[in-house]
C-alpha cells in the first residue's frame, strides 16, 4: 500500500511541475505578443545599416602608395597589390589592386591599418552572383561609390529600433513601428 501512495504523490509533484512549466512558457510567449515586428518585404524595402557597418570595400586608387600594410594585416593575404619601382622618384607606382570578396570575411583590418585612409567600409551587402569569379574586384570596380539607400525613390527604407528610438525619443511597441 505505500508504494502506491509514493507513487500518486510522486505523480502529482510531477502533474505540478509540468502545469507550471506550460504556465512560464505560455507567460513567454505573451511577453513576445508585444514586441516590434522584424520581418520586412526585402527587395522592396531595406534596413538602413547601422553607421559602422562593414559592407563592401571603397578603394581609392590616388591615394594608395602601395604600401602593402593591407596586405600584411589581412588574415588571409587576401589584397593583391602590384606596383613597380620608380628608380628615377625611388618610390612605388601602384599598377594593379584587388579584393576577392568572395573569399574576404569583412574584418576590416586592410581599412583600419591603411596609412593613407584609400580602403573604406561602404554600405553595400548585396554582393551575390551567379559565378564566383565575379567577385573578384579590381581596382575600378573597388573605385565604384555605391548607390544610397536612403537616396533609391523606388526603395522604401526601414529604420532599424534604435534608429526610431533615437528620431522619436519615446519607447516602442508594435504601433508606433506601423504608424512610423
Amino acid at each position: 500500500m505505500l508504494p502506491m501512495v509514493t507513487g500518486f504523490m510522486n505523480y502529482g509533484q510531477q502533474t505540478i511541475r509540468a502545469a507550471r512549466y506550460i504556465g512560464q512558457s505560455f507567460m513567454i510567449t505573451l511577453s513576445h505578443a508585444n514586441r516590434l515586428p522584424v520581418t520586412i518585404q526585402y527587395p522592396y524595402e531595406k534596413l538602413i545599416t547601422s553607421e559602422r557597418f562593414r559592407g563592401r570595400i571603397h578603394f581609392e586608387f590616388d591615394k594608395c602608395i602601395a604600401c602593402e600594410v593591407c596586405v600584411r594585416v589581412c588574415p588571409i593575404d587576401l589584397p593583391v597589390v602590384d606596383w613597380r619601382l620608380e628608380t628615377d622618384i625611388r618610390k612605388k607606382r601602384l599598377l594593379n589592386y584587388s579584393i576577392d570578396f568572395g573569399i574576404c570575411i569583412f574584418c576590416g583590418n586592410c581599412v583600419e591599418y591603411c596609412p593613407t585612409n584609400c580602403l573604406s567600409m561602404t554600405e553595400e551587402y548585396e554582393l551575390s552572383t551567379y559565378d564566383r569569379h565575379e567577385l573578384n574586384y579590381n581596382q575600378i570596380a573597388l573605385g565604384r561609390l555605391p548607390i544610397s539607400v536612403i537616396g533609391d525613390s523606388t526603395i522604401r527604407t526601414i529604420m532599424n529600433s534604435t534608429q526610431l528610438k533615437i528620431a522619436t525619443g519615446k519607447s516602442l511597441d508594435s504601433k508606433t513601428i506601423t504608424n512610423y
